[in-house]
């Protein structure tokens, strides 16, 4: 009986743990896959703010001539 007992609270603690570590993977994964989607959206960020100053300098420079 109590062979019994300790075999089933061994057997929950163990699936405990397992359960928290297979948690704890599936959020650094989930991290992971967090940074990448920053540093894409970083990058996009990026060239649109490159070509919005181009275009600034080319509104720029058409109303300058346009000036004269």
């Amino acid at each position: 009986m109590v062979d019994t007992v300790l075999r089933i609270t061994l057997a929950v603690v163990i699936g405990t743990l397992a359960a928290i570590v297979y948690s704890l993977r599936v959020l650094v994964l989930m991290e992971r896959r967090m940074a990448k989607i920053e540093t894409h959206i970083d990058r996009v960020t990026q060239k649109i703010l490159k070509e919005e100053l181009k275009i600034e300098k080319m509104v720029s420079r058409r109303t300058v001539k346009k000036k004269k």
